[in-house]
């Protein structure tokens, strides 16, 4: 099949480069000359695992094409997905200006039937107002199909040539048709394609990722209580986990989430509920949390040095919102940043792949290292913010022999209690005892 892409990031540029794996031809569409130039010599706008070799593999194939023209991307395609960016407004809607400027563009260069696929995570009745958009200028039949991502930044690439389940939203038996064998080959083993009515697509996403949010934000909850009643929050998890009606993804207590996907759609589903007359109770309780639950790891360090940490060597490990991806979008490591500057500290930092995106952020008002001891070079305490493999199972020698203080304060519970007491390290973690020293 010909198909379309519009919009080159995370969700367009993966789902592009693995429908061309499997034998479409696919032209991705961006309006940043930048990115497209760099996209067609193969450098990647982002570090996605098994995304670099696939693009150029397809792009050496003549599968894979990029372009700057709607009408020339378009051009003969059966299936125009949109994956365009919906960024949360002041009130926490979704902002539809792009994909909504899309779809007028789109209607008058509509030459035969085609199947618009909205990929982008929007709010109910979405592809209703997509619908009306483009039949306002399209003088072809076409069809309207929701059909969201569920793409773990990481391990995007193996979540779209294996998912779990493919979500697809139409009332057309035509369109229903056409992404059946568009999904065909993801779904050999087994896995299923659900189809329903639009709006219940539009919900799924939002509930789904809500639901997930809601489990870690539980978890950190928990963790809290853990502190103040000395229990331990890994093995509560471990209790809860083995529980199938549970199960153990999503339980682990740390500094909250962040990322494109949870904040924003816990706050547009927030919304979405209140245009509708009703108060989901249940996710504000979610964002308050977590954005109490961000901050907690730097508190505390703050209240470890008698509330001013002016003048102090801190060192940061971590910046990306989750490991094995580049992007800090909603990264509670940059609130962690945000708080330390504020209050005199000075700060060195690693990251794996986010190092490039945060200086573009803060510069030199922040130091970085490619390497993550020099950091703790004369460091009075180390900050954990993000849980790469990287950083977990490092040379407490050559750490204890750099840092002024032997004190961690770990946001991701990286380390075993026993494992840090017997090496004489300060331990300050997420639900469970503060380690001393003997």
């Amino acid at each position: 099949m010909k198909i379309a892409v519009v919009g080159t990031g995370y969700v367009g540029l993966v789902t592009g480069a693995c429908l061309a794996e499997s034998g479409n031809t696919v032209t991705c569409i961006d309006i940043d000359r930048e990115k497209i130039e760099k996209l067609r010599q193969g450098i990647m706008p982002i570090f996605e695992r098994g995304l670099l070799e696939i693009v150029r593999s397809n792009v050496a194939h003549n599968r894979l094409s990029f372009t700057t023209s709607l009408a020339e991307g378009i051009k003969e395609a059966l299936i125009i997905l949109l994956a365009l960016p919906t960024p949360p407004g002041e009130d926490g809607s979704a902002d539809l200006q792009y994909v909504l400027k899309v779809a007028d563009d789109i209607g008058p260069l509509l030459k035969q039937y085609t199947v618009i696929v909205n990929k982008s995570t929007v709010p109910v009745g979405t592809a209703e107002l997509v619908r009306a958009r483009i039949a306002a200028k399209a003088r072809v039949e076409f069809d309207v199909v929701s059909n969201p991502e569920f793409l773990r930044e990481g391990l995007a690439v193996e979540d779209f040539l294996k998912p779990e389940r493919v979500v697809v939203g139409t009332r057309s038996e035509r369109a229903r048709k056409i992404m059946a064998q568009l999904y065909a080959p993801f779904t050999r083993q087994g896995n299923p394609i659900l189809f329903m009515d639009e709006r219940s697509s539009e919900l799924t996403k939002y509930a789904a990722n809500a639901f997930l949010a809601t489990k870690i934000t539980f978890m950190n909850e928990i963790a809290t209580l853990c502190e103040k009643l000395g229990a331990n929050v890994d093995h509560v998890r471990l209790g809860m986990g083995t529980d199938s009606r549970i199960g153990k993804r999503f339980l682990f207590a740390g500094i909250g989430y962040g990322g494109s996907c949870f904040p924003k759609d816990v706050q547009a589903l927030a919304h979405t509920a209140r245009q509708a007359g009703y108060t989901f109770r249940i996710l504000e309780a979610v964002e308050a949390v977590n954005q109490r639950q961000r901050l907690e790891i730097a508190r505390r360090l703050i209240d470890f040095f008698g509330g001013s940490v002016l003048g102090k060597k801190i060192a940061l490990w971590g910046l990306a919102f989750k490991p094995h991806t580049d992007d800090i979008r909603e990264a509670p490591a940059l609130y962690n940043i945000n708080l330390l500057l504020e209050k005199g500290a000075i700060l060195t930092v690693h990251d794996p792949e986010a190092m490039e995106n945060v200086k573009k952020l803060y510069g030199n008002r922040i130091n970085y290292t490619d390497d993550p001891y020099e950091a703790l070079n004369g460091a009075e305490a180390l900050l954990i913010a993000t849980e790469w493999p990287v950083y977990r199972n490092p040379d407490f020698s050559e750490m204890a022999s750099r840092m002024k203080n032997k004190l961690i304060f770990d946001g991701r519970n990286l380390f075993e209690l026993d494992q840090i007491r017997e090496l004489g390290f300060t331990y300050f973690s997420i639900g469970r005892e503060t380690v001393l020293p003997k």
